[in-house]
């Protein structure tokens, strides 16, 4: 063992730190030093790669600065936990003997001793080393892949970062959070766009499960997907069956949901932009062209105003211009009178109770049991690649016709928010709604046009005469 001064580098890394408080690299340091004090080695620098993976490819930024200190010249000897902290694959192994060979630079480990890569002798047990070391990383990989498969089967939860309206334990439900969960659902079931309700949710303050950073329309959107928000157990996208955790709402209300967001032909901007802020913004028509293409715009940064944005059409003519909030505010007067009338909320949501949700909901448990049987059949030689890929085939269909049967009776009406109004009350009532509900209601009611007119007397060059309603219920 040389006695020495050497200028030292330490390097450590780990895997995984789900926490983010570092502590796994931290011991590998304090054990490094140990090591480095016992050898007389004067650590001068020490290169950390938290949270990364020496065996997934992934650039690990700290090893490439070690590697640069090393061809400087800087460091001369290198200390690691263990040889697999440095390497988990062979092919950035022999590049880093031959860079350690070229400029002189030994290696001791707190586990394995001293590493000695200036031989071939030595180089071939490093190497036999590493090899192992990605047989165990696939071997661990391939042992997870399959524990958390059979969990997934069996219903519990097989880890990973705390899902949203869920403890830690992913099976114990946060009260709030899933409150929150089930009323962005139902809000995209009614038709609300999923930008309204991410607008809301940040509106309001809530935070996501992270707690880092704001909700955006992706985020929020795979969160409602998750088959865990009806109570289902899945794997790599896959639903394996129900779930031990509760449902955050009925699963043919989920799948509706599912069924709207994945919706190619859905109106999105694709998150681009502030969002919809107006009342009729893409939903009032212009009497000139009879697009719904109005927009708000300002007038020298004051007049606030619906504009057609089909107006320099040469071959329509002018387009109609509306004072904005006077508009939206007779529009809104105009739903609540309609809203108001006896009956009218009430027939509106008269839906169709005849299908047997918990019929379809066993058959496709049932489906998901015969495709596992159809899979052993396969593997015990019973069934040939033929005719597990017909069975397998089959059951699929039924299960796409299952799903859009439950998404169907999952769905909405906008109403379903004013369900429970007085007509007395339907004024409050309406006030306490979100834009994004107002302009469900406001679409699923009526054709809004806004008519072509002279200056008007009214206030603010306002006159209800230039706009005309058609009823769609």
């Amino acid at each position: 063992m040389t006695s020495r001064i050497v200028p030292a580098a330490i390097y450590v890394r780990i895997s995984q730190d789900r926490l983010g408080t570092g502590l796994g690299v931290d011991r590998q340091e304090q054990d490094c030093r140990k090591l480095a004090e016992s050898l007389g080695w004067q650590v001068v620098q020490v290169f950390c790669d938290n949270d990364v993976s020496a065996y997934s490819g992934r650039p690990r930024p700290q090893y490439d600065a070690l590697l640069d200190a090393i061809e400087r010249g800087a460091v001369k000897g290198v200390l690691a936990w263990h040889p697999d902290r440095l390497h988990r694959q062979p092919k950035e192994l022999l590049p880093y003997i031959e860079i350690c060979r070229a400029h002189g630079v030994e290696n001791h480990t707190v586990q394995s001793g001293h590493w000695d890569l200036s031989t071939p002798s030595g180089e071939a047990v490093a190497v036999t080393l590493s090899a192992w070391s990605k047989y165990e990383s696939q071997h661990k990989g391939e042992r997870i892949r399959r524990a958390r498969q059979q969990q997934a089967k069996a219903g519990r939860f097989h880890g990973g970062i705390r899902p949203f309206g869920f403890e830690r334990d992913g099976v114990t439900v946060r009260p709030d959070e899933a409150a929150e969960l089930a009323k962005a659902v139902e809000q995209i079931v009614t038709g609300v766009s999923l930008r309204a309700v991410v607008r809301d949710l940040n509106a309001r303050g809530v935070p996501t499960a992270t707690g880092r950073g704001r909700w955006t329309a992706v985020a929020l959107s795979e969160t409602i997907q998750r088959p865990r928000t009806a109570g289902l157990s899945s794997y790599k996208g896959d639903i394996m069956g129900p779930a031990q955790w509760p449902a955050i709402v009925p699963e043919e209300t989920w799948r509706a949901a599912c069924a709207i967001l994945t919706d190619p032909a859905r109106r999105t901007n694709g998150g681009r932009g502030p969002g919809v802020r107006w009342l009729g913004s893409g939903l009032y028509r212009c009497g000139v062209c009879g697009e719904a293409e109005l927009r708000v715009s300002s007038s020298n940064g004051k007049r606030r105003a619906y504009r057609c944005r089909s107006r320099d059409r040469a071959d329509t003519g002018g387009h109609v211009s509306r004072e904005a909030t006077a508009l939206d505010s007779f529009v809104e007067a105009v739903m609540v009178e309609r809203l108001s009338r006896p009956g009218l909320v009430r027939d509106a949501l008269v839906a169709d109770d005849t299908t047997d949700v918990a019929a379809l909901r066993a058959e496709a448990d049932a489906l998901r049991v015969r495709q596992d049987q159809l899979a052993e059949a396969f593997a015990e030689g019973d069934i040939t690649r033929q005719q597990l890929a017909t069975g397998t085939k089959k059951l699929l269909t039924r299960g796409e016709e299952i799903a859009a049967q439950l998404a169907a009776v999952g769905g909405r009406s906008p109403l379903d928010a004013l369900a429970h109004a007085e007509a007395a009350d339907m004024a409050t009532e309406w006030g306490k709604l979100t834009l994004g509900q107002k302009r469900a209601i406001v679409e699923f009611l009526a054709d809004v046009t806004v008519l072509k007119m002279g200056r008007s007397p009214g206030p603010r060059g306002f006159d209800p005469a230039g706009v005309r309603i058609d009823w769609k219920r």
